[in-house]
């Protein structure tokens, strides 16, 4: 018998043995097994948080001992939470905490019956730096921790002999002891606080995103040839001459993806074709290996950190017009409903024929005769593909694919990182068009890799936790709009089909964002169980190599299994393994970079507001809290209305109705409503932004008091909505690309 066996015999001896005695002498009895086997094993399982043993020498799971595992979030008022689904969440004073930091994965020792838990390991740190800027005090130079949450935590900072520390130096610093001190070794200069681009490059780095390449890995994107050799091609279908185009935004360099159609007698034969990146970046080079440790590319508002090289990205891997590139083409025939009733995955070589953007795309779609005239020479390629994406659409509808409202905010800076504009990014037809294509050719390919049985890793999406469901058809109701559920499980067409009931209400906007909150996050996994908010048995990413390691591995693996007929099974299991691992990292990253994304977006839309202190616009209601409320503005910048610039009323929070009602006048403010309201205070460094109501007079409530008082408690009551779901960067963190 193999230790894991054991284990499991010994677990499921202690689960039924819940009242009776538990200690080592009674497990060997009862499981009849030898002796020093089982000592060897339960002293294992004991290191290994698996079982825990009492003063008393009696044993017990963690289901019995009441350990959750989870990841701790802290507050600026240092109180832990550990969320749950279907429970409340579990509480942790800050003595009870050890060495815990926010975002650590912890073990933590609550009964059923408590609220307040204790932290009892500390099994994986979410970060292992720092950033901070060195700050004089008049007493000596001192370094203030970018982590509004660490600034109080005492510390020691070690430097190399040959550093010397210099007033607004910004700095990454390794954590060494996360003990009391906390010991800190500075590691790298990252400017001066003051320079442009530091602010986004320190949030960056926060996130462990680095901005330059290794080495050895430049050294083999240097031995890379940026013309495809004649040799390159063999085995390869030749798509060279069929008219293909990439559309992408205007500023957009690397083109991972191009489309041809053309219609048939059945519908339409659409060629969604892959830039093959794994044919450059190979399974276990540098590159390789410096691609999975990014996960992915990371996009904020004055830069790129591309997963791979430039030289790549942007060069022999890039699908740019007018040269040959090699390719994994999905071809598939589109039937007029929108179903696909055949497909084919081939290796392919293609000759991008324009270069083409959504907005001359949709110039194009809406008449524009002079582009028209200009590209002439594609025929009829807009309109058939046009056509044929919008089927593709319909029938993805038809089973039940969710349609969120969300606003995605466009942030335009100078050439010194300023934000000079600030408003909701617009799609247009032909970005539908193209996320049709793209998930077509992903759902066909995850179904090809599942029948298979190719090792993979799928892009999965739960269904909703019946509690968070249950709570927002509570707020749907306070709103006025019903949603039925049933009392199995949910389908995607239930929530699809009340969108659709709410489309045209004003609360339309607030109701969509609030459902969307109620969704789990699509994560990557190397098991096939399917993607709720799309309503597919079988999803992956396929189609963007260059900038997402899940997607290079799946080709990797169809080249591997499908296109060169790998049958060897150890090999075969040893890709499972490398699957699952690649998954999880995958979706690690992809964490760390939309939490850099976001962080970015909330400084630049902070710094933004600084410029537009004392402007007066309306906006509407999206979250609303005992110490006050959340509005966001026509242009998707969000802040908080406290209590104190509501006016000269007494407000109280009516929980169960999720508003605040003004004592005296009973004036009520719920989610939902419009309100007018006036910009007081903005914090480019927290990234968060101060409003105070106007009212129907002109009056602007508090303004004189509003933007200081308590806001460092205030701050701590936003942190830990956003926490329970009710602040705006949870919902953000959520409406991702599918």
């Amino acid at each position: 018998m193999n230790h894991m066996d054991l284990e499991n015999q010994i677990l499921a001896w202690l689960e039924s043995h819940p009242k009776r005695n538990r200690r080592m002498e009674d497990i060997i009895e009862g499981l009849g097994i030898d002796d020093l086997m089982v000592r060897q094993v339960l002293d294992q399982m004991e290191q290994n948080y698996e079982v825990f043993r009492s003063e008393t020498g009696q044993y017990q799971s963690r289901k019995m001992a009441g350990i959750v595992e989870g990841r701790i979030s802290i507050n600026r008022a240092g109180l832990g939470f550990i969320d749950r689904e279907d429970a409340e969440s579990i509480r942790i004073r800050d003595n009870a905490q050890k060495t815990a930091l926010d975002g650590d994965t912890v073990l933590v020792q609550c009964q059923p019956w408590q609220v307040y838990g204790t932290v009892i390991a500390v099994l994986k740190r979410a970060r292992t730096h720092v950033i901070g800027t060195f700050e004089d005090s008049g007493r000596g130079l001192h370094l203030v921790l970018d982590d509004e949450k660490l600034q109080e935590k005492i510390k020691r900072v070690r430097y190399d002999d040959d550093f010397t520390p210099i007033s607004g130096m910004k700095v990454v610093c390794d954590i060494e002891s996360y003990g009391i001190p906390m010991i800190l070794h500075v590691r790298q200069v990252i400017g001066y606080k003051d320079d442009p681009g530091v602010d986004i490059t320190s949030i960056l780095l926060d996130h462990d995103i680095e901005g330059e390449f290794p080495d050895e890995v430049m050294e083999q994107v240097h031995s890379i040839s940026q013309t495809v050799k004649e040799k390159e091609l063999e085995g390869r279908v030749n798509l060279c001459d069929e008219i293909t185009v990439t559309i992408d935004g205007d500023d957009s360099k690397d083109f991972d993806d191009a489309v041809s159609v053309s219609r048939n007698e059945n519908g339409w034969l659409l060629k969604v074709s892959i830039a093959d990146v794994s044919h450059y970046v190979t399974e276990g080079s540098p590159l390789d290996q410096e691609a999975l440790k990014r996960g992915c590319s990371t996009y904020v508002t004055d830069r790129v950190v591309p997963m791979l090289p430039h030289e790549l990205s942007n060069g022999i891997c890039s699908l740019n017009p007018h040269v040959i590139r090699l390719t994994l083409t999905c071809q598939m025939q589109v039937k007029e409903d929108g179903s696909i009733s055949d497909y084919r995955i081939y290796p392919s070589c293609i000759r991008s024929t324009e270069r083409m953007t959504y907005n001359n795309v949709n110039r194009i779609l809406d008449g524009d005769r002079k582009l028209i005239a200009e590209y002439e020479h594609l025929g009829c390629l807009f309109t058939d593909l046009a056509d044929c994406a919008d089927a593709i659409r319909r029938h993805r509808t038809s089973k039940g694919a969710i349609a969120f409202n969300s606003s995605e905010s466009e942030i335009r800076c100078d050439k010194n990182g300023h934000p000079y504009y600030v408003g909701p990014r617009h799609s247009g037809h032909a970005e539908e068009m193209i996320e049709d294509c793209m998930i077509a050719a992903n759902v066909c390919v995850a179904n090809f890799m599942k029948w298979q049985e190719i090792p993979s890793i799928y892009r999965i999406h739960d269904e909703p936790s019946s509690k968070r469901l249950n709570d927002f058809v509570r707020t749907s109701e306070l709103l006025g709009h019903k949603l039925i559920l049933p009392k199995n499980s949910i389908r995607p067409t239930v929530i699809q089909n009340y969108l659709e009931s709410v489309q045209d209400s004003d609360e339309y906007p607030v109701l969509s964002t609030l459902l969307l909150r109620c969704m789990q996050r699509a994560k990557y996994d190397n098991r096939c169980i399917g993607h709720f908010g799309l309503g597919e048995e079988e999803y992956l990413h396929f189609t963007s190599p260059i900038r997402r390691y899940p997607d290079l591995i799946v080709h990797r693996m169809l080249r591997k299994y499908s296109f060169e007929g790998c049958m060897d099974e150890t090999q075969r299991a040893m890709d499972e393994q490398m699957t699952a691992e690649a998954a999880e990292q995958s979706s690690i990253r992809e964490r760390l970079s939309a939490d850099a994304e976001f962080a970015c977006a909330d400084m630049k839309k902070a710094e933004y507001m600084e410029d537009h202190i004392g402007m007066i616009a309306e906006g509407i209601i999206t979250g609303v809290q005992s110490y006050g409320m959340y509005v966001q503005l026509p242009s998707t910048v969000e802040g908080l209305v406290r209590i104190s610039a509501m006016g000269d009323d007494y407000f109280v929070y009516d929980q169960a109705r999720m508003q605040l009602v003004a004592n005296g006048s009973r004036k009520k403010y719920r989610v939902g409503m419009k309100v007018v309201v006036m910009c007081i205070g903005a914090d480019k460094k927290q990234g968060n932004v101060d409003f105070a109501l106007v009212g129907k007079n002109g009056r602007v409530y508090g303004i004189n008091r509003a933007s200081q008082y308590g806001k460092r408690r205030e701050s701590t009551h936003r942190k830990k909505s956003e926490r329970k779901g009710y602040g705006r960067k949870q919902n953000r963190r959520k409406n991702r690309s599918a």
